[in-house]
């Protein structure tokens, strides 16, 4: 069921690996905006381009 999270926002901790990572995907998948929020060093803002690229409304 694509679209659940349609018109939701996520606010996604430590989004960038593990099981963040995972959640991130998947509520962009599901049509959330999300915000990831991890560490400077992390590879959020990767991560976010990678879903922008996707056609997903993602921000680091």
């Amino acid at each position: 069921m694509i679209g659940r999270l349609k018109g939701k926002v996520a606010l996604i901790t430590g989004g960038a690996g593990g099981c963040g990572l995972a959640a991130s995907e998947l509520f962009a998948a599901e049509g959330a905006r999300v915000g990831i929020v991890d560490l400077p060093h992390s590879n959020g803002a990767e991560v976010a381009k990678r879903l922008r690229d996707a056609g997903h409304d993602v921000i680091f």
